[in-house]
């Protein structure tokens, strides 16, 4: 067979493996019920199944402290005549009814001798009444009280410090991410562990058995996994930077991709979700291909190659950046969150920038597709990135938003058409940018 032969039949033959790998990830995420596309983050199912730590006999625990709380009042109410010479404990020990009305006595009263209140009180015959009484009774004082007339010459102003008067109007609401007096040691924070942090960029050389199309297959099918299951959009980040990280020293067979990628996954939502799917559905989404224990241990062994580092700046973190020092429409942040997940899906030529900068081209560009603008000064001061030095990711990003549309892997397009993101898979990629 002659060479050009040998060349044909092995890119047939990388292409029939591609083919398979994408048909058995794509059967591996079987069919679920639909959910609300804004709803995020759910809860488990089946939450019973859930482990909880120090579980409380509810019902005990209620009957114990009312029949407390009953004997507190029982001994308060047999206590209130102590100061007026009987102990409460010279008393017989008489069953007390469940609820008893003294009624006050009006003004004067308060000079009867103690011992004529006493008997008084004694020979008062005590009454029962029934709780649908008493709930008419309660009812009838929660009235709203009188206004109060002030005279006008009386000073009602409050100098103190100590005032607790409450503010008209609805306060506006707090960004946990919006803390002025630490964004410059925050991102100088994070720009030092986005390099401790990078997987190599040309790690792909070194495995023997996968190739960049495979890697773009299971990121593909990474982005299902989180509609799926409504994770956050950080979640998918760490996932494929872990993936990324443990394939730079590690060689893996094509037959083990699929389980990298999923306990990659299963890492990143226990740390980053509230409720992180359970290891079972993890197990349930690759088809039953692994078994829950080698999803546990490939867990272990992805944790060791990352020396359990997890806390990794992504892309994501860095727009948040951006967005918060120069704010832009919402239909510019979900563009460029758009741009921004694209650029995982192909490792080359992304993996050699830093997720600062592929941030900031997603920024330009978006910026430049909605409103005509570029990279603003106040973002060039704090990043410290001119627009000189984000031409060749941003000519890269360009690139790759003009061929989505003919991408083999359409799931981040698909994600972003719906409404949640205002539709911007939809608009349609200028054919050249006009940055200033």
């Amino acid at each position: 067979m002659s060479g050009a032969n040998r060349g044909q039949g092995s890119a047939a033959s990388e292409h029939h493996n591609q083919e398979n790998m994408l048909s058995r990830l794509r059967g591996s995420l079987k069919p679920r019920a639909a959910a609300n596309d804004n709803q995020e983050n759910l809860p488990p199912k089946q939450a019973n199944n859930r482990t909880v730590l120090g579980a409380l006999q509810n019902n005990q625990l209620n009957k114990t402290q009312n029949q407390r709380g009953a004997k507190q009042e029982s001994q308060a109410l047999s206590c209130k005549n102590e100061d007026f010479g009987k102990s409460c404990h010279d008393k017989p020990s008489a069953k007390l009814p469940t609820f008893q009305i003294h009624v006050d006595e009006p003004d004067g009263a308060c000079s009867k001798k103690p011992q004529q209140v006493a008997e008084a009180v004694k020979g008062k015959p005590t009454i029962e009444i029934s709780p649908l009484a008493i709930s008419n009774t309660v009812a009838r004082l929660r009235q709203p009280l009188a206004t109060i007339d002030i005279p006008s010459a009386m000073d009602v102003s409050f100098d103190s410090p100590m005032d607790m008067s409450v503010v008209e109007g609805e306060e506006k609401p707090v960004n946990v991410n919006e803390v002025l007096e630490y964004a410059a040691e925050i991102h100088t924070y994070l720009r030092e562990m986005e390099v401790k942090t990078r997987p190599k960029a040309g790690y792909m050389k070194k495995q023997p058995d996968i190739t960049n199309s495979m890697r773009a297959i299971l990121v593909d099918w990474l982005v299902e996994v989180g509609e799926e299951y409504k994770l956050q959009n950080e979640t998918l980040y760490l996932a494929v930077n872990y993936i990324d990280r443990f394939l730079s020293s590690m060689s893996v067979l094509r037959g083990k991709l699929q389980l990298v990628g999923t306990a990659a996954m299963l890492l990143a939502s226990k740390f980053e979700e509230i409720y992180p799917p359970e290891v079972a559905e993890f197990v349930y989404i690759t088809d039953d291909t692994y078994t829950k224990k080698q999803v546990l241990r490939m867990e272990q062994l992805v944790l060791k190659v990352l020396s359990f580092d997890l806390a990794a700046p992504t892309i994501q973190q860095f727009l948040t950046q951006y967005f918060l020092h120069q704010s832009v429409s919402k239909q510019v942040e979900s563009l460029a969150m758009y741009l921004g997940e694209l650029s995982l899906v192909d490792s080359d030529p992304f993996l050699k920038y830093l997720p600062s900068q592929s941030a900031a081209a997603a920024y330009i560009v978006a910026n430049n597709t909605v409103t005509g603008g570029s990279w603003p000064k106040s973002l060039v001061e704090i990043s410290g990135y001119s627009l000189e030095d984000l031409m060749p990711c941003v000519e890269d990003l360009h690139r790759m938003y003009l061929n989505a549309t003919q991408h083999a892997q359409q799931s981040v397009r698909e994600k972003y058409k719906g409404s949640k993101y205002h539709e911007v898979s939809s608009i349609q990629a200028p054919t050249k940018l006009l940055l200033n």
